[in-house]
């Protein structure tokens, strides 16, 4: 009834539907309570609070995985229930709670689901909106007490699964990495660099098990589901002679063995949902519909699983199908009438669809957009469908014979190989992803840009082969991003760099440039992708020495990246090796890549290309240091006129003694702050350096508050320029001496308690260092900074996008004082201003109450062959005299504050003083002298006609239509008794506007047209003919209603 009262009209019929929206939307949450009551009835969620030790009874719920935790040592995570838990107190208590294990001992890895356990663990409370009441982590890293071994179904899953794992044993590291994750979802082989290849691409859901793997298992038994209920049905089902009800038993049967064998994740769970409603479409007889069945088996999982809501692998699965089933025949039908072939329509409509709808929840959760998603997928999928047929036969043999199995396996190899090439391929372009804006915002963003190009490509492309062959050329250059086109159209690296500080997010990553092609990186900061991305840019294709300061996973994550299609000579390290984990994957990605590993020893120099560097810490003797941050390698580079202090992440303990290891140390040029900038540093070095550049690695929105505004501060009270990652992208050093630049690769972004507004700072007076921003360009010089500035909208200059040039001077005497001065350039023919003002200024007010950011302006209108000559005139346009200044009915004066209809968009379209106008507005401005209060005319010049107007006078395209002048301020409406018409203003020879005498008309086509026998056009008119019922026309004329319709002439 609600609904029907909310829904009026005809959305009335929208209610039923809307009413079971609700209804289940009700019903979930009402579970989900249940549900969540239930597990925190306990005392588990107590206990966890209270981070209290207890003796819990576990049953596993899950297969054990390999996680990382930041900085520590891998854990194995798994699911399990406790079913008894003794307090601090001894009170032992039955319970059923969900808890969420995170252990250390590599027996936790061999557990199989339905395994009863008994461990000795501390409590942690859980993040809220989980399954899990708690965080359980096992007392001292000791392994688990079995006290009951898995069931029967879960052991003959677990036999099955590891004979899939032996029986891949001898392949390809790829394959048989793969392989496993294609067939049961098993990927605790896949390496990181291969996980990372795959979540670039979009291909991750080929490692989640789903429905195409149940697809191929029914297949086999069912035959194609369409033909499931006809006489020519096939599979094995009707040559063993069974039933339909039989077969749909066999095909239940066979899912619920799927569930088990590839665990029930949220994907299978799905796949097996839909399935058990299609094969109760087939006992029953009735006729398959796939988007109620979608709906019947989410419903059901979510009642059954209210926790599966929160799923996102949920999510993404259920969207996929949906667009499976509803825009990929649509759009592959669309494909086919454009000519292409039915296969290749129907595997680029299937593909193109799952990404349009699951890129915008990839955007929220990710904040990235995967550019070679589609192309990577329909290469992938050829290989699929094999990989996964050849896969689940060899995991049936493994049990029975294991020689079969392997051949099979072998078989399965060539497909899946040629998948991971596809990643790994695809992942290499530079441009294979795009970031994105992360949260709901970034995700609606690109929900509606998919929407317009959908749109777009539905209605502007048809028949322009042209466009949709330049859009595919650009979206090709988008993904390969030459080196040579990047530089040209962004300027960026400078052609002359010699050191980079690369955006990687909260690491760091730092590249000298050695030689053509050659760098000496420091450090690889947490992920693979984006270093490998800046090394691309910088088109660094050998890297004869790889230095890493430390081994924090800021610094390491990404050696992958580095080592990524790479020639490396050798990587150095610290002696101390904590963490122990990182330490031990670096040895192992090193290894793979057979690149040897030395110790970085202080005293020691080295030397490539034009720089040298010196090894300034740590100390190869003396007390241990503190952790790993103060145990990092500094390093003191020379070299291209250049002088660079990289500092790692050292303490303030490290920091003075490396200040009294090397008391002669002196100021350098650019330098690495230590620890992203973080609160903890020695103000006597930075003293002792003086650095004129300092540069700041950071992430965008960490949550640790790098860098500290302090240290900002700091750094600037000493002179130094201070860029920083988060704000001004990747930063290239350039110059030497009194030349040195720095390049900022982004463009400055604000960001909370920042203004944009500090691009640097002038440095120590006996210097110049000089910033080029991607829109601005400062000098910083012993007396004064000069900027000449080509703004941008929301830049932070306020001038609404427009751009504009000035020379702006701050005297470092004078600066006690805060005098400065702004002198506009000498554009249009305009004459300068006197000498300290600027065209505005009042002598009778202080500099800071001049309006120079908003100057009032207003314009003039000239008569033609007076004041102002007239360029041409429009067709139909007449030139309009000029009346008194003064006022009245001659005198039109236009303010942005004119009370009106036309003052908000007069307002709206001011521009600074000097200002070029804006491409959109096809205008020109000329400089012209005329008598008058005004000494500053400018004449208009438009297509077919021209006015004059004061300086700067405010202009908006949408005040002059075609054929017509038109003032929409409080001048246009004046009354009838000045003159003229109400609302046209007073006649021509007042001296305002009025309409065109004769506006220009199209002239009709001479065209052969089908005229409507009402009319009242003779059939006998050459060019018109009438047609009549019967001949052709389906009883309807050109106008398109039947005839019974029309009305006599």
């Amino acid at each position: 009834m609600l609904c029907g009262c909310l829904c009026p009209g005809r959305l009335w019929r929208l209610a039923p539907a809307a009413a079971a929206v609700l209804l289940c939307a009700s019903a979930g949450a009402g579970v989900a309570g249940l549900q969540r009551a239930e597990a925190r009835a306990g005392p588990v969620a107590g206990l966890a609070r209270e981070h209290a030790r207890v003796l819990a009874e576990l049953t596993v719920g899950s297969d054990p995985r390999a996680a990382r935790s930041g900085n520590g040592p891998p854990v194995t995570v798994l699911d399990a229930v406790v079913t008894r838990v003794t307090g601090p107190d001894g009170v032992s208590t039955r319970v059923e709670t969900p808890v969420r294990v995170l252990a250390g001992h590599a027996q936790w890895a061999r557990l199989q689901p339905s395994t009863r356990v008994e461990v000795v663990a501390r409590l942690a409370p859980a993040r809220g909106g989980e399954r899990a009441v708690a965080l359980l982590r096992p007392a001292g890293d000791t392994p688990p007490r079995v006290t009951g071994g898995p069931d029967t179904v879960q052991r003959f899953a677990g036999r099955l699964r590891a004979g899939l794992r032996e029986a891949t044993e001898g392949l390809a590291p790829d394959a048989a990495a793969l392989l496993p994750g294609l067939v049961v979802g098993d990927t605790s082989r896949v390496p990181p660099d291969l996980h990372e290849a795959f979540r670039a691409t979009d291909l991750l859901h080929l490692l989640a098990v789903s429905g195409s793997n149940l697809t191929v298992v029914l297949f086999l038994l069912i035959g194609p589901p369409a033909r499931a209920q006809q006489a020519e049905r096939r599979g094995l089902a009707p040559r063993l002679g069974l039933s339909l009800r039989v077969t749909a038993l066999c095909g239940a049967a066979l899912t619920m063995a799927f569930v088990v064998v590839c665990r029930p994740e949220p994907s299978v769970l799905r796949a097996a949902a839909c399935g058990a409603v299609t094969l109760l479409a087939i006992a029953t007889g009735r006729r398959r519909s796939l988007i109620p069945a979608l709906g019947a088996a989410v419903l059901l999982l979510v009642l059954h699983d209210p926790w599966l809501a929160r799923s996102h692998g949920f999510l993404l699965s259920v969207l996929a199908t949906g667009a499976l089933l509803t825009l990929a025949p649509r759009w592959s039908a669309a494909l086919r009438r454009r000519g292409a072939g039915p296969r290749l329509a129907e595997a680029l409509g299937a593909a193109a669809a799952a990404q349009a709808v699951c890129a915008p929840v990839v955007a929220v959760l990710a904040a990235r957009v995967s550019l070679v998603a589609v192309p990577c997928n329909l290469l992938a999928e050829l290989a699929a469908g094999p990989a996964t047929v050849l896969g689940f036969a060899a995991l049936a043999a493994a049990p029975v014979w294991m020689p079969a199995a392997e051949v099979l396996a072998r078989c399965a190899a060539v497909p899946a190989g040629w998948i991971a090439g596809v990643a790994r391929a695809g992942a290499r372009f530079p441009g294979a992803e795009l970031s994105w804006p992360g949260g709901l915002a970034g995700g609606a963003l690109l929900a509606a840009v998919t929407l317009v190009v959908v749109a777009l490509a539905g209605a502007r492309f048809r028949g322009r082969g042209w466009l949709c062959s330049a859009l595919a050329v650009l979206l090709l250059l988008a993904v390969l991003r030459p080196p040579q086109l990047t530089r040209t159209l962004t300027g960026w690296p400078p052609p002359d760099w010699s050191y980079v500080q690369c955006a990687v997010g909260q690491g760091d990553a730092a590249v000298l440039a050695v030689g053509p092609g050659e760098a000496l990186v420091v450090d690889a900061g947490p992920e693979p992708g984006p270093v490998d991305a800046c090394l691309r840019t910088l088109g660094v294709r050998r890297v004869p020495l790889l230095l890493l300061t430390h081994f924090h996973a800021d610094h390491v994550g990404g050696l992958s990246g580095v080592l990524r299609d790479r020639s490396v000579g050798v990587i150095q390290a610290t002696a101390l090796e904590e963490p122990p984990g990182q330490a031990e994957f670096v040895r192992r990605t090193a290894t793979a890549a057979g690149v040897p590993i030395v110790r970085a020893v202080q005293g020691e120099r080295r030397r490539a290309g034009a720089f040298e560097w010196q090894v300034l810490w740590p100390p190869p003797a003396g007390p241990p240091p503190e952790g790993p941050n103060d145990a990092s390698v500094a390093l003191l580079v020379r070299g291209a006129g250049l002088t660079l202090l990289l500092l790692g992440d050292l303490e303030p303990p490290a920091q003075q003694g490396l200040l009294r290891a090397h008391p002669h140390l002196g100021p350098v040029d650019v330098l690495k702050v230590a620890h992203h900038g973080s609160a903890h540093q020695d103000p006597e070095l930075y003293a002792r350096v003086r650095p004129r550049l300092a540069l700041v690695p950071v992430g965008v929105g960490n949550r640790y508050g790098h860098p500290a505004p302090g240290t900002l501060a700091r750094l600037r009270e000493m002179g130094a320029t201070v860029l920083r990652t988060d704000i001004d992208g990747s930063i290239a050093v350039a110059g030497a001496g009194v030349r040195l630049r720095a390049f900022p690769a982004g463009r400055r972004r604000k960001r909370r308690g920042h203004t944009g507004r500090d691009r640097s700072v002038c440095p120590q007076p006996d210097s110049m260092i000089e910033c080029v921003f991607a829109r601005t360009v400062q000098v910083h010089t012993a007396r004064g900074c000069i900027s000449h500035v080509r703004s941008q909208t929301g830049d932070g200059d306020g001038r609404d996008g427009r751009e504009f040039q000035s020379l702006h001077i701050r005297d470092t005497d004078a600066a006690a004082d805060g005098t400065s001065a702004q002198l506009p350039g000498p554009r249009h023919g305009a004459p300068a201003a006197p000498a300290g003002r600027v065209r505005g200024d009042r002598p009778d007010r202080p500099p800071h109450r001049q309006r120079r950011d908003r100057p009032v302006r207003r314009f003039h209108r000239g008569r033609a062959g007076g004041g102002v000559p007239a360029v041409g005139h429009r067709r139909g346009v007449r030139p309009v005299p000029r009346g008194d200044d003064r006022g009245g009915p001659g005198s039109v004066r236009h303010r942005g504050d004119h009370p009106g209809r036309g003052g908000a968009a007069a307002a709206a379209a001011a521009r600074p003083l000097g200002a070029r106008p804006d491409a959109l507005d096809h205008r020109v401005h000329r400089a012209a002298h005329r008598p008058g209060p005004d000494p500053w005319p400018v004449q208009h010049v438009r297509r077919g006609g021209a006015d004059s107007r004061a300086h700067g006078g405010l202009l908006h395209a949408r005040d002059h239509r075609r054929g017509e002048h038109r003032h929409r301020g409080a001048a246009a409406r004046r009354p009838p008794e000045v003159g003229g018409l109400p609302g046209r203003g007073p006649p021509p020879h007042g001296g305002v506007l009025q309409r065109a005498v004769h506006p220009p008309q199209r002239q009709p086509l001479d065209r052969r047209r089908r005229a409507h026998p009402a009319r009242g056009q003779p059939l006998g008119d050459p060019g018109h003919r009438v047609p009549r019922p019967g001949h052709g026309h389906g009883g309807r004329t050109a106008g398109g209603l039947p005839l019974h319709h029309r009305t006599a002439p």
